[in-house]
């Protein structure tokens, strides 16, 4: 079974690679082709149950993969004919359409878990019991036979947009990320971080967040980012005097922001590319300020807490210098390099992936440290195809949710309910949203969260005067809310079974940690300068606030600046940084006076010697 596995996976790798670098496919072909191979993939390693025993998963597991196999072949091998007959489908068209919603709905639950699962079933049945609907949600419901024939035998359903993003542009660049891993790079980014940020107070935490956008704009997976890096620098952050859930609400934090952080930012970028048919370099340019806001603000949180206890840096030998650091780990820049000249040089993402994957295992050559064996890069192609599955399912199972809204006009009623709920207020609009992902994140992934939001509520925001690119960028921003929102924030807990502390206490200190995950949205849409939208000096003065805003926002709530804040400080910041939300001049320059204020009287105070006692004092 293992063997049978790894030829699996390297011949996923293979199609994959071939069809990105040597001969594109037409959409459904492939597809149906990659999906059916992705299902036999995850059947064969993700059993029926845990319990099950291994002739239970034969007989189980062996007939789903056979049938996987058999429904994507049917596609590939036979869409000729049924282009022929479009519309007056065969038995077996239906039979094999049934059999494939039901398979992807098993790989959904086996991959992903019961929420996205119960989602998807329920769409299924809306599109059945619509004559029975209450209001608005009533339609006049539809047979199986034009249910399964859009899910299964168009690119509108399972074998839709979502499918085909995951299929080209998601599985190349999380195969560039498996290799950059295996061969070093992954090393080498957090040497980086610590020599750059290392001897600074609260050095380890912030080398956490400097790294994490360093693989995170590579690997686009937050708990990957999180195990990745956080297994060098909760201990150390822990060492230097963060508490345990600190720790892992900004190794959490931090790796969250490599899903928004250019250029690859995990799905985000290709699903929104292909569903604005805004270019993707575009999609980069727009997407890089408000990142690094994000971080700045995540950094700030970090600073703050080690400037109110005296935290200093580590120690320099504790540190690997920065010169030696880049002599020895330079050509790892070359894969990252190269992918963003092709990008700018308007090459397609699926090439460019194509491109970097070979650069990654030319650079890994240069030198015989990094140099990986046969054995090495086998396991990195393995590693890569076992970790697109759950994407591969997560955006078919979507594909079930946007074929259904498609049919039915749902998204249309859902904008309207929107749109009715808010009175036309577009800020209210968003706060419904940003409820909506909440409750969305709590089971799905943020792929499939994004793709099923952006369907049922991006055509309210722009209805309400939004640009069709800012309000996917606002959905996807708000839809990353899922790895570090209570109750259920996927990153935190995974950073607390490394720092060892409850996961709910890492899962609050996440959510207070990543505020940027819903301030920046509200800023891209009320300073639209942090997307470069506008003439120069607007750009300017929506920098100048965004960033005021939310440093004055992360020191309200830690309770301190140059030195701990009183009550009427921190309401004082607080007030002004939603003043300069408020994209009016004279509030702008109210709120910026309030920041200043509130900032400048911390500041002297510090500067004219306020001893630990008076300290202490004005922190009671």
């Amino acid at each position: 079974m293992r063997y049978v596995v790894t030829l699996l996976a390297l011949g996923l790798v293979a199609f994959q690679l071939y069809t990105a670098g040597v001969s594109p496919m037409p959409a459904i072909f492939q597809r149906s082709a990659h999906f059916a191979l992705v299902l036999a993939l995850l059947f064969l390693t993700v059993p029926v149950s845990r319990r099950a025993s291994p002739a239970v998963r034969w007989m189980v597991d062996g007939p789903l993969v056979l049938l996987a196999l058999v429904t994507g072949g049917y596609i590939y091998f036979g869409y000729d004919a049924i282009i022929e007959r479009f519309g007056w489908w065969e038995p077996q068209d239906i039979w094999l359409g049934s059999t494939l919603v039901l398979l992807t709905l098993e790989a959904t639950r086996r991959a992903i878990g019961w929420p996205m699962t119960l989602i998807a079933a329920a769409f299924l049945a809306y599109a059945f019991l619509g004559p029975y609907m209450p209001g608005v949600l009533a339609h006049k419901g539809y047979s199986l036979q034009r249910l399964v024939g859009q899910l299964y035998l168009t690119t509108e359903g399972i074998y839709g947009l979502p499918l085909g993003v995951a299929a080209t542009f998601v599985f190349i660049f999380i195969l560039f990320g498996a290799l950059l891993e295996a061969t070093g790079a992954g090393r080498f980014f957090i040497d980086l971080a610590y020599a750059l940020a290392g001897r600074s107070r609260g050095g380890p935490a912030k080398a956490s967040v400097i790294a994490s956008a360093f693989m995170g704009s590579v690997s686009g997976s937050a708990i990957a980012n999180v195990v990745t890096t956080g297994a060098f620098t909760i201990p150390l952050m822990k060492r230097l005097g963060y508490r345990p859930e600190e720790a892992a609400g900004v190794e959490s934090a931090a790796s969250t922001g490599g899903q928004i952080m250019p250029p690859i930012m995990g799905a985000g970028a290709f699903l929104i590319a292909e569903f604005t048919g805004v270019p993707y370099l575009e999609i980069v340019k727009l997407s890089l300020i408000p990142a690094l806001l994000y971080f700045l603000t995540v950094y700030l949180f970090v600073d703050l807490i080690a400037a109110k206890r005296g935290m200093r840096g580590l120690p320099p030998e504790e540190l690997p210098p920065l010169k030696r650091v880049l002599l020895e780990g330079w050509h790892f820049l070359l894969p990252v390099g190269v992918l963003v000249y092709y990008l700018i040089a308007g090459v397609s993402p699926m090439r460019v992936g194509f491109i970097a994957v070979l650069t990654v295992l030319a650079a890994a050559l240069v030198r015989r440290s990094s140099r990986p064996r046969l054995g090495q890069i086998i396991a990195a192609f393995e590693k890569g195809a076992r970790a697109a599955v759950p994407v591969s399912v997560a955006t078919a199972a979507a594909g079930i949710v946007v074929g259904v809204v498609g049919l039915t006009g749902l998204g249309l009623k859902f904008s309207d309910l929107v749109i009715g709920f808010s009175g036309g207020v577009p800020l209210l609009a968003l706060l419904l949203v940003a409820l909506a992902s909440l409750v969305l994140g709590m089971g799905l992934p943020v792929t499939a969260s994004y793709i099923v939001l952006v369907v049922l509520a991006g055509p309210a925001l722009e209805e309400l005067g939004i640009a069709l690119i800012v309000a996917h960028l606002v959905v996807f921003w708000f839809s990353q809310d899922s790895n570090v929102t209570p109750p259920v924030a996927l990153a935190a807990y995974a950073a607390a079974g490394l720092a060892g502390t409850s996961p709910m206490r890492a899962a609050f200190q996440a959510w207070k940690f990543a505020k940027g995950l819903y301030l920046v949205p509200l800023l891209m849409v009320y300073a639209p300068g942090v997307l470069l939208m506008g003439s120069p000096p607007e750009v300017l003065w929506d920098l100048l606030r965004a960033a005021l805003a939310l440093c004055a926002f992360a020191m309200a709530l830690e309770g301190y600046g140059f030195r701990p804040l009183r009550a009427w400080e921190r309401a004082l910041l607080l007030g002004g940084g939603v003043a300069l939300f408020v994209p009016e001049r004279t509030l702008d320059l109210l709120g910026l006076a309030a920041v200043l204020v509130g900032v400048g009287v911390g500041f002297l105070q510090a500067r004219g010697g306020l001893g630990p006692a008076q300290d202490r004092e004005s922190q009671e």
